[in-house]
């Protein structure tokens, strides 16, 4: 019996998705975009102390050549040749931190996740926050056997011991934060070869694309031009606002960052982000926590049962909460609970909270631009959920446009890898980028309604507030 032919495509690029809650790695057509392949596994987090977050730098890297291994499995058993794949983009969660010993290659400690809150103490007194950076990509090239040490603008903008103008490490924040130079990273742009993949299925072929998770969405969702928007729905909720070459700082609780440099002779084009803490992790503690679903996708039907949380509030500030409070004393609280109230209600409510966050963080975005969004793209896990979306056109009162691939992180990875020069496989001009599906929520409820729904939620979250101090137990503190 012949053996069957293999599937004839374009050009392959991979993408490494390493979040939060998970790894992934995925292969799209560089032709077309199309998800062709994938794989995911999902990420322990370690809860050792009150605040404190943490995750297994091995598991991580693991995952990652487990996820490259399952899809090239899955290639083969579509007759897909896995030789078609000619780059790899990586994308990662961004300030989660990873100090490795240079001589064996060792991590010297967990990963501190971006979500840990150890440091508040240190913060308080420095009147900054120290986060690390993310040196991910050094093992995938090699690791301590000739690997490359480098990280890319995006994610070095993260460390507050970068210069966003310069594109340097600045050498006054590194003193201040008692960091020396030499151990941080060689930073290059966004999309160039930085080594070869020196294991597994796909060894020899280029890395190709490196972008912070949440400006990897940015480019997936082609927010090329100022004023151009995307919310990522993820174990946080990350809103991105494309300013252009123009740093634009906020007046409201946003962050100024850069967005992407998408080769080493391109422009440096920056954002304006607004960040929530827990958004898909509020849905993860009533599964794993309270248990009361057994999988994430069954907070839809619960939400669905009751169709309103009945009054009930949740305010999942369980690290604080972020823009546009950045107010670390902040706990979670559920409110306005009476007999009536069940599972259902809380869980109606934990998928309310997502979109209030969302609705603050928007309307600061609309202040320090001038120009209010007049819709709002987003991606991510959570944008399966049909009701959330639903909630989400009625809470911002304006319509919500999702791709029909939702897996935007990956391939803003995989385009800037597969754009790079000496890869050249994906064009990223305007006219060769492809025509996105898109599906549409428009508001079902009237403003009044939904104002006063908003209103209701400032109140929750003026009670969470105040909550916690650096004395406390939970700070690690004695």
């Amino acid at each position: 019996m012949a053996a069957s032919k293999k599937a004839v495509l374009g050009p392959l690029v991979g993408a490494v998705d390493q979040g939060t809650s998970s790894t992934r790695f995925l292969v799209f057509n560089s032709k077309t975009a199309e998800l062709l392949s994938h794989h995911q596994v999902e990420i322990k987090q370690e809860f050792p102390r009150e605040g404190w977050v943490e995750q297994d730098p091995k598991e991580i890297l693991h995952s990652v050549y487990e996820c490259i291994e399952k899809t090239c499995e899955k290639l083969g058993q579509l007759n897909i040749d896995i030789s078609n794949i000619k780059a790899i983009g990586v994308s990662n969660q961004r300030e989660t931190t990873v100090v490795w010993d240079k001589i064996t290659g060792e991590p010297l400690y967990n990963a501190v996740v971006w979500l840990d809150l150890r440091t508040q103490s240190t913060v308080e007194s420095l009147s900054k926050r120290i986060p690390g950076n993310n040196n991910f990509v050094k093992s995938l090239t090699g690791g301590v056997n000739g690997g490359v040490h480098c990280t890319d603008v995006t994610n070095a903008s993260r460390t507050m011991l970068f210069n966003i103008h310069s594109l340097e490490w600045d050498k006054q924040l590194c003193e201040f934060f008692g960091i020396p130079m030499e151990i941080l990273p060689n930073v290059r742009s966004s999309s160039e070869i930085y080594g070869l993949m020196k294991a597994g299925a796909l060894e020899g072929v280029p890395i190709s694309g490196c972008l912070g998770d949440q400006s990897a969405a940015l480019v997936g969702q082609m927010c090329f031009q100022i004023g151009q928007a995307k919310n990522t729905y993820g174990t946080g909720c990350f809103l991105l606002c494309n300013t252009g070459h123009k740093c634009v700082f906020s007046d409201h609780g946003l962050l100024t960052t850069v967005a992407y440099k998408l080769g080493r002779d391109k422009p440096v084009y920056y954002a304006l982000e607004g960040s929530v803490a827990i958004a898909g992790a509020v849905i993860r503690w009533l599964r794993d926590n309270l248990g009361i679903i057994k999988t994430s996708e069954e907070i839809e039907k619960l939400a669905k049962e009751v169709g309103t949380s009945y009054g009930c509030y949740f305010v999942p500030a369980f690290s604080g909460l972020y823009a546009p409070y950045w107010e670390p004393s902040a706990r979670g609280i559920i409110c306005g609970l009476t007999q009536f109230t069940n599972k259902c209600h809380i869980a109606f409510a934990a998928l309310e909270a997502v979109c209030f966050q969302t609705r603050e963080i928007l309307d600061a975005m609309n202040r320090d631009c001038g120009i209010p969004l007049s819709h709002l793209q987003v991606d991510g896990g959570m944008t399966s959920n049909k009701i959330l979306m639903q909630l989400q056109a009625d809470i911002l009162y304006i319509p919500v446009v999702k791709p029909s691939m939702p897996e935007t992180t990956a391939l803003g990875a995989a385009m800037a890898a597969g754009a790079a020069e000496g890869v050249g496989v994906w064009s990223l001009e305007p006219e060769d980028l492809s025509a996105v599906t898109m599906e549409r929520f428009e508001p079902q409820i009237n403003a009044e309604e939904s104002e006063i729904r908003y209103s209701t939620w400032k109140k929750a979250v003026m009670k969470s507030m105040g909550w916690v101090t650096t004395q406390s137990p939970e700070s690690g503190i004695p």
